[in-house]
């Protein structure tokens, strides 16, 4: 058997995790002296009450090595597919692959640099899972995930520069004039990177709608299979008028919300939202 694994930086939901199977292994959010596990024993709505209160941001760390080898060992008798987050954001990808040589199960222990974060991440687990439940070899669904990567589009709107600035990930200035001229940066992943390739102005609401709206040739022309709506804890309307726009396409057979977990909310903070699919060949 194939068993599919994922670190908890891929933001699926729990119904999605049930579905298809999926184990995951939690990354650590450190919160002054006190650590803990992403998706077990914090939720971004305690970290955005801790961060307020100690004008900073959290921080994060990749998964322990021991965890990953006692979730790895859990499955000694089937290969494993294992997902982290993009290495150049996490060690998490090289303390999966060193989990698997303390086992002495490289040949067995397949581990994919998603070269992505969030439900970026999901959409390549999910697309592994549906292969090893088809009956694909490892080595086929490894094969084919490595073709996919470059074709998952993850891009996030952002309402609050605070917890990027806080986290050293732009300057005050930016963050400040962000704040007074209400911009709202489009963050994307390209190549395992993030960057800012467009800002927007006005109240959020509108913003999500309008950045959802400029993705509309790309969502047309996306794999059918699904679309991802993952947010950091935004207005149930606006989530629920980027769902109605994207039934309307009348192109997607699942559209599925996904709430970012502890970690992704620790650097995007409240009111991010992302539209996430796969581009068609």
């Amino acid at each position: 058997m194939i068993k599919i694994i994922s670190d908890s930086t891929c933001d699926l939901s729990k119904e999605i995790i049930e579905r298809y199977d999926i184990e995951i292994i939690p990354l650590h959010v450190i919160m002054g002296d006190d650590e803990r596990e992403d998706g077990v024993n914090v939720t971004p709505d305690e970290l955005y009450k801790w961060s307020d209160a100690h004008k900073t941001t959290p921080g994060t760390s990749a998964i322990a090595i021991d965890k990953a080898m006692e979730v790895f060992d859990k499955y000694k008798d089937d290969e494993i597919i294992a997902f982290a987050i993009s290495a150049d954001m996490s060690a998490t990808c090289n303390v999966m692959r060193m989990a698997a040589e303390e086992l002495g199960r490289e040949d067995k222990i397949h581990v994919i640099d998603s070269a992505n974060l969030s439900t970026g991440v999901g959409h390549l687990v999910v697309e592994a899972a549906i292969m090893a439940g088809n009956g694909l070899a490892a080595e086929e669904i490894v094969s084919e995930i490595e073709a996919l990567k470059p074709r998952v589009r993850a891009s996030f709107v952002v309402d609050t520069l605070v917890y990027l600035q806080r986290g050293g990930r732009c300057s005050s200035v930016a963050a400040i004039a962000g704040g007074i001229l209400k911009l709202h940066p489009r963050i994307i992943v390209e190549n395992g990177k993030m960057s800012a390739n467009k800002k927007y102005r006005g109240r959020l609401e509108n913003v999500i709608l309008e950045y959802t709206k400029d993705m509309e040739s790309g969502l047309l022309s996306a794999k059918k299979d699904r679309v991802f709506i993952t947010h950091s804890g935004c207005d149930p309307e606006t989530v629920d008028k980027v769902r109605d726009y994207l039934k309307g396409l009348e192109h997607f057979d699942e559209i599925i919300e996904t709430r970012a977990g502890s970690v992704i909310s620790s650097h995007c903070g409240p009111g991010t939202l992302g539209v996430l699919y796969i581009a068609d060949k």
